[in-house]
């Protein structure tokens, strides 16, 4: 748990929670805050299972999957393909659209590189900005960092003047952002435990916040979830099909978390998948599982039995 990615303070939550759980069901359990000592840890400690609750780069991404894959210590969660797939949103926006899931209109940017003197000098702009510095689509657009999760370096951008804050405001933490045409509509949140859909949960953002933000997603009372959501039985089941086929071309394992808009014009669109979701007091896989019946301690087992490798 903890990690060194913008979100530590939530996956330091998370690997509270699991490790409490974990203790109360008799289970030896060692809680280590992951950082480059990480395999000495692991070594030291004499880990035969490794409990993930890492948010974000180097925990979401693949990155400590691959390392547990290499020391040979099997491990809760997708596996390392997976989890680089759902945590590049540009890989996982062309796999969309290659399976003809419905998604927001987008595209990407990389971050400009410093001019060079001679460009300085001819007041030429670099073109590693891919679409240049305005929006190839029409305004409102969602500004995001191609690698990050909990809404970390995500904007809504209405207006062109706010658009060269969006981009360096996403750049601090990618140096690929993605932008995508905003969608109008409810909100929701499926979790996927193994490779079945949990009830679908509705997300109202509190506190006159314009999205479901990071202050949103973990602030008690930052949002309000409304259990079942308030939405049309055919939408709820496309929207479950939907998460299910993202998981199953993604390859996810364990738990993973989709979250999806259902456009007023569109109908049910994804916006991305979380492999680890958040297991804190106000995360939704945990309120989803409460819903279908599974309390908190045997989600954590749950979890961890669905991510064994056949």
């Amino acid at each position: 748990m903890g990690g060194t990615s913008a979100e530590r303070s939530i996956s330091l939550k998370t690997g509270q929670a699991v490790y409490r759980s974990l203790k109360r069901q008799g289970y030896q359990v060692v809680s280590i805050d992951a950082g480059p000592s990480l395999p000495d840890a692991l070594r030291k400690n004499k880990i035969t299972y490794a409990y993930i609750a890492l948010h974000g780069t180097d925990g979401e991404d693949g990155v400590v999957q691959g390392l547990l894959e290499w020391m040979k210590i099997p491990y809760s969660g997708s596996g390392v393909l997976a989890s680089a797939l759902a945590m590049d949103k540009v890989a996982c926006k062309r796999l969309f659209d290659a399976e003809k899931l419905a998604t927001a209109p987008w595209y990407f940017l990389h971050k400009p590189r410093p001019l060079t003197p001679n460009e300085m000098a001819t007041r030429a702009h670099p073109a590693s900005c891919r679409g240049g510095m305005t929006s190839r689509l029409e305004f409102p657009v969602v500004v995001k960092p191609a690698s990050q999760g909990s809404a970390v370096g995500v904007s809504i951008v209405r207006r062109a003047n706010q658009w060269p804050q969006a981009l360096m405001g996403a750049f601090r933490y990618d140096n690929i952002v993605v932008v995508e045409k905003f969608l109008e509509g409810p909100e929701i949140t499926i979790g996927i435990l193994g490779d079945e859909a949990l009830p679908i949960i509705e997300i109202l953002p509190q506190h006159n916040r314009p999205f479901y933000d990071f202050h949103a997603k973990y602030a008690v009372g930052g949002s309000r979830h409304i259990l079942p959501a308030r939405i049309s039985k055919q939408a709820a089941g496309r929207a479950t099909e939907m998460s299910l086929a993202a998981c199953r071309v993604l390859g996810t394992r364990g738990a993973a978390r989709v979250d999806l808009i259902i456009d007023r014009r569109r109908g049910p669109c994804l916006l991305e998948v979380n492999t680890i979701p958040g297991m804190t007091e106000t995360s939704l896989l945990p309120e989803a599982a409460r819903a279908a019946g599974i309390d908190f301690d045997a989600l954590v087992l749950k979890i961890a039995e669905t991510s064994l490798v056949p």
